[in-house]
């Protein structure tokens, strides 16, 4: 009798193993099987690290990537294919943020029951929400030059136009990329880069005075060229003279700026920094972008007053960027962004809507005071331009962010040309280009 107890127990122990192990299995087969099914040695779908299955669309339909006859594809025209590089991804896995990466179990056709098996053995179908169409205007737009173009539907969270430039067409690889025509080829500065901001950080001092200082459209500014803090210079780009706060933002006064990050203070700049989300690392479709910095200085220092002007150790991610520019177009939420059509979901309020609506006049005055609206035509254009100084005697990048307000094309921008000089004039004609483009469609 206690020799069949005894086989009786071992049985049923023997039978709990092997539930709890295939329970583990189911696990991890439920947890990680789309990572294993597009680990670059499934033979099934990869030949010589290259994903052999799946087709990349735009969000019109437009093949960006496909598969045919054992080997991987683009489109057919060389400015679609250089535009969207960043974007679909290159061959050989060397653009970690491109879709044929990130999507790669989406183009496998991955599912918990099938595995990597697609009837037709052709994979999935992934549709991005980037418009091949704007994103070869930006090419063509920026001319070669380094840097950010990027546009977002501010309703949904939905990237429309993304290039990163420098590119190349992904039929001809760079055979060194150490020269100066490849520097940073396969970064896509859009996700993974982060850029003094100069003067388009004043758009976050302005969020922060306007919430704390209750008097700021009482008050006028005087503006003799520079400004004294704490024993040293801040320099303005002119002498602008007696001006209110909206005139200030307008011209993009320096000294205005310097006293009131001075007046606010460190703790309160860096809150706001880190609140419109301009510090940390954000995602974008599951993709982690570069995070930005701010750096607390002393209170009173000149160190603060040039943060609140966006020099010091200021840097701002194009994406973190476009996000907070979104928030205000879209009345002070920002809309979670997505490189997926139709994937946008989630939200978050970023600031109170009665002071996006007051910067997006502001921003909108300073498209009529200084910008030009003839430069713009047709475009109800609210927006900000940078100048940030890079050192090294090299020429400032060119920054030029906003919004249009245009029910059927509610669109913002981010436009980045490296050592591109004047924010509005270099930067601001390569947002007028792209943005012609999307309403004209």
């Amino acid at each position: 009798m206690n020799r069949v107890k005894r086989r009786t127990m071992s049985l049923l122990s023997l039978v709990l193993i092997i539930a709890m192990g295939l329970s583990f299995y189911v696990y991890r087969y439920a947890v990680h099987g789309r990572e294993w099914a597009s680990f670059t040695s499934n033979k099934a779908v990869f030949s010589q690290g290259q994903l052999m299955v799946g087709t990349v669309c735009d969000r019109n339909g437009a093949v960006l990537a496909t598969v045919d006859d054992g080997r991987r594809i683009y489109n057919e025209d060389p400015v679609i294919r250089r535009s969207t590089l960043h974007a679909v991804g290159d061959q050989y896995g060397n653009i970690g943020t491109g879709a044929l990466s990130v999507f790669a179990p989406e183009l496998i056709g991955y599912d918990p029951v099938n595995g990597a098996y697609t009837p037709d053995r052709k994979g999935g179908k992934v549709r991005l929400s980037i418009d091949s169409g704007l994103n070869a205007a930006a090419y063509e737009a920026m001319d070669g030059r380094k840097g950010v173009v990027a546009v977002e539907n501010y309703e949904t969270g939905e990237i429309v136009c993304m290039l990163s430039s420098y590119n190349y067409d992904p039929y001809y690889p760079p055979e060194d990329v150490s020269t100066p025509e490849y520097e940073g080829v396969y970064l896509n500065r859009f996700l993974s880069a982060a850029y003094t901001p100069g003067s388009t950080f004043k758009l976050v001092t302005l969020t922060a005075a306007l919430e704390r200082i209750p008097d700021l459209f009482d008050r006028t500014f005087e503006c003799r060229g520079s400004v004294e803090i704490d024993g040293e210079y801040v320099t303005c780009t002119g002498t602008h003279g007696e001006i209110d706060i909206n005139e200030a933002l307008a011209v993009s006064c320096n000294c205005v700026f310097a006293e009131l990050a001075v007046e606010l203070g460190g703790d309160t700049l860096e809150r706001y920094a880190n609140d419109l989300g301009l510090t940390g690392s954000i995602k974008v479709s599951g993709i982690k972008t570069a995070s930005g910095n701010y750096d607390k200085a002393a209170d009173g220092s000149v160190d603060l007053a040039w943060s609140g002007i966006g020099q010091y150790n200021d840097s701002v991610n194009p994406a973190a960027m476009l996000r907070f520019v979104s928030g205000i177009a879209n009345g002070g939420t920002a809309e979670e962004q997505t490189l997926l059509y139709g994937k946008s979901s989630g939200s978050d309020r970023i600031m109170k809507t009665s002071t996006a609506e007051t910067i997006a006049k502001m921003m909108n005055y300073n498209v009529y005071y200084t910008y030009g609206e003839d430069n713009y035509p047709g475009l109800e254009l609210c927006a900000k331009s940078g100048t940030a100084e890079v050192g090294g005697g090299a020429d400032p990048h060119a920054l030029f962010v906003g919004f249009i307000r245009d029910e059927k094309h509610p669109y913002a921008f981010v436009v980045i040309v490296e050592n591109g000089g004047s924010g509005s004039r270099t930067a601001g004609r390569v947002a007028n280009a792209v943005l012609q483009a999307a309403v004209n469609k």
